[in-house]
C-alpha cells in the first residue's frame, strides 16, 4: 500500500497555509499579516479528512516556518491554534506577548 505524501504550501496571495493530500486540499489556516504579526484566523479541515490530525500537522509546519523566517510574532486568534500552542508550550516563544 503506498503512502501519500502531505504537501504543505504558502500561498501568501490567499493569506492561508495549505496542506494537500496527493491533489486533495485536507487542511488550511488563514491568517492576517501586517508586517509585523501574523494572526491565525482560522484553521479547517475539510470534513471527509477531519480526525486525522491534520490541522495539527498544519500549524506545526507554519509555525515552524514563521519561526525559521523570524520576523513575525503570531496571534493565535483562532480557538484551535490557541489550543495547539497551550499543548506546545516550548513553541510560544514566536507568539505575540499581550500588554497589560
Amino acid at each position: 500500500m503506498g503512502v501519500t505524501q502531505l504537501r504543505f504550501t504558502h500561498e501568501p496571495d490567499a493569506s492561508r497555509y495549505t496542506l494537500h493530500k496527493g491533489d486533495d486540499l485536507v487542511s488550511a489556516l488563514d491568517y492576517r499579516d501586517d508586517g509585523r504579526t501574523l494572526a491565525m484566523t482560522r484553521a479547517y479541515t475539510v470534513p471527509t479528512f477531519r480526525g486525522h490530525g491534520y490541522a495539527g500537522v498544519l500549524v506545526e509546519k507554519a509555525v515552524a516556518e514563521l519561526e525559521a523566517r523570524g520576523d513575525r510574532q503570531i496571534i493565535p486568534v483562532c480557538w484551535y491554534v490557541a489550543d495547539w500552542f497551550a499543548a506546545h508550550p516550548d513553541r510560544s516563544g514566536i507568539m505575540q506577548r499581550r500588554s497589560a
